[in-house]
């Protein structure tokens, strides 16, 4: 008797290592602080999160490749067994060096596991069931920023930082079981064509840079040092046009951008990513320095956001079997569009517990663009590249985050920075970092407390303006498909 993949354990596995990747975030987020106490270098303590970043970002087209060209279990293997390897030395780590050395090789890992994952959905499951599928899977990012802190907490404070990255071990190594033994794979017979290195190699490169340009952009403004990156960015990528257009089977086909829903889906997913890190990033902010309540509010009104993502996502499966790809992806910007317009409209002394309207509504759309951009780049192209397609997608989100977190950063700064001239006081900054933090703005006198409030509700009211300006463009990039571009 021929044996068939077990689709219920594998799709647990998936969600498994979805969760996985996603609470290692939130989790080491709130480990943070005394892991700098005992391992001290708090100068480069931001390199923790952003080498896994980047490790990831870089090598999740090539894995992607790889799942195309030798298979997905092997693959996902791979990254898990990485990803377990990087833990341990995560635990094991006794310098701040250390730990970031290991967070990149943790990074590598998750590259595989995150796209391969998806991938397999993608091959289990029919166009509308994918969409419902996906949509669980996403509630794992949900679970992750709601137990992270939680579960990072409790570690820290009973058995210690390190096991934060230990309890991954037995975790992975029951997802290597799971795949191992019920994933099952047809055999095809793939033609023997050499990987393009040269254009793997300028790709990363590529990447790299941008990322570390953006990074540091975000960090410290227009320099040398990004203008630098920028330029080397640049050259990668034209070293990898080239290499493409040479390659007898390049890492990423440069036919799949002639495909017009390939292009606008890619897009719409990292518009709508990057207004996403806008609301994570900034709501909390907002809970705590202009209404002054407490980090768990901040953290509380976002809870509708991924709750209801699952709704989106449902939907935009049922949407899928009866209209087209461009009239779902409309009906999702437009829900997300009227959230956005929404943040932009709040008026400074609003209750907090209108947020939870904003989030909700905001977690249905955001859920149904998303999900429907996977899906539709999973679809877009032959069976052969899926793992192509579903990691350009997951880049294409990854980059879009990293880009705007940037770009929001550099917009709040400009604008807190303008308005705070009209304030006479020293260290207008420390006033800043001061009233972002409930118990330290308790100091501040009442009417300077006030104006600081305003100062900040007018900067993040700017943020929310470029956000809404994202879903309005990736509205108008929908608009544009013909009814012949999609599926």
């Amino acid at each position: 008797m021929k044996k068939q993949t077990n689709v219920t354990l594998v799709t647990v596995a998936v969600f498994v290592a979805t969760f996985m990747t996603a609470v290692e975030g939130t989790i080491v987020t709130t480990a943070m602080p005394t892991i700098v106490g005992s391992l001290h270098g708090i100068e480069i303590m931001n390199w923790v999160f952003s080498i896994y970043l980047l490790t990831n970002a870089m090598l999740t087209p090539i894995y992607g490749k790889l799942a195309d060209k030798i298979g997905r279990k092997p693959i996902f293997i791979v990254g898990t067994i990485l990803f377990i390897i990087g833990s341990a030395l995560c635990g094991l780590s006794n310098t701040m060096m250390t730990l970031i050395i290991s967070r990149a090789i943790q990074g590598m890992g998750a590259g595989a596991m995150m796209p391969v994952a998806l991938t397999i959905i993608g091959d289990l499951y029919e166009k509308e069931k994918r969409a419902k599928v996906l949509g669980l899977n996403s509630t794992a990012w949900g679970i992750a920023s709601v137990v992270g802190p939680l579960a990072g907490g409790v570690i820290v404070d009973t058995i210690g930082w390190h096991w934060i990255f230990f309890i991954n071990v037995p975790i992975g190594i029951i997802l290597i079981f799971l795949i191992w033994f019920y994933l099952v794979e047809e055999k095809t017979t793939r033609q023997a064509k050499k990987m393009d290195i040269f254009g793997s190699f300028s790709l990363m490169g590529l990447l790299l840079a941008l990322l570390l340009a953006f990074q540091f952009l975000g960090d410290e403004g227009l320099s040398g040092k990004v203008l630098f990156l920028t330029l080397l960015a640049l050259l990668a990528g034209l070293v990898f046009i080239y290499a493409e257009k040479k390659a007898a089977d390049p890492v990423i086909s440069l036919q799949l951008f002639t495909q017009p829903l390939f292009v606008v889906v890619n897009l719409v997913a990292a518009l709508a990513s990057g207004f996403l890190i806008g609301v994570d990033v900034y709501i909390p902010m907002w809970m705590q320095g202009v209404l002054g309540l407490s980090a768990g509010i901040g953290g509380l009104v976002l809870a509708p956001l991924s709750l209801l993502w699952l709704v989106g996502s449902f939907l935009a499966g049922r949407w899928m079997a009866t209209i087209t790809i461009k009239r779902v992806l409309l009906r999702g910007i437009l829900i997300t569009l009227f959230g956005a317009l929404w943040l932009v409209l709040v008026p400074q002394h609003t209750n907090w517990l209108w947020f939870f309207g904003i989030a909700t509504i905001l977690g249905v759309g955001l859920g149904a663009v998303t999900v429907t951009c996977t899906v539709s780049a999973q679809s877009s192209v032959p069976a052969e590249q899926m793992g192509v397609a579903t990691s350009f997608n997951t880049l294409a989100r990854t980059i879009g985050q990293t880009i705007m977190v940037s770009v929001f950063g550099i917009l709040l700064n400009s604008i807190t920075a303008e308005k705070l001239q009209n304030i006479t006081a020293h260290n207008k900054n420390d006033l800043m970092n001061q009233l972002v933090n409930p118990q330290t703005a308790k100091l501040l006198a009442p009417d300077l407390r006030e104006t600081l409030r305003t100062v900040l509700f007018t900067s993040l009211h700017g943020v929310y303006l470029a956000g809404a300006a994202l879903i309005i463009v990736a509205f108008v990039l929908t608009l544009l498909l013909k009814k012949s571009d999609t599926i």
